[in-house]
């Protein structure tokens, strides 16, 4: 066998491996945004979207394993509401019900798992409630 066979033979060898091994993305890729950056008081619905930022897709099936919602940016995190999962109306459309009991600004802090990644994806989005 001669050196340029060899040599041929080892790279497409590791142009095969390379092609093989799944490219993971890093949770950093990831974001929630608000799909309303405003809601009424009292019961309401509050829309996120996951995207997967280098290509500005929306991201199905996460797993939502931490939720909170606040007063923190009005200086009240005690004051808090509960928090829940409503079933998707599409896919990387993630709905919670609450009832935000005053008007002003909470925070929206999620924690999620994307399916094939390693990391957790963190988030705190400020939604305003209004009279």
């Amino acid at each position: 066998m001669t050196r340029a066979f060899l040599r041929a033979a080892a790279m497409s060898a590791a142009l095969i491996t390379a092609a093989a091994a799944p490219a993971f993305a890093d949770s950093k890729d990831y974001e929630f945004q608000l799909i309303d950056k405003e809601v009424k008081e009292g019961d309401a619905t509050i829309a996120v979207k996951l995207i997967h930022k280098p290509s500005g897709k929306a991201v199905p099936d996460a797993v939502i394993f931490a939720k909170r919602i606040d007063m923190g940016p009005d200086q009240m995190e005690g004051m808090t509401a509960p928090l829940e999962p409503l079933p998707s109306t599409e896919p990387g459309i993630y709905r919670f019900k609450t009832e935000l009991t005053m008007a002003g600004r909470w925070a929206l802090s999620l924690g999620a798992k994307v399916q094939g990644e390693t990391g957790t994806v963190e988030s705190k989005l400020i939604v305003t409630a209004t009279p």
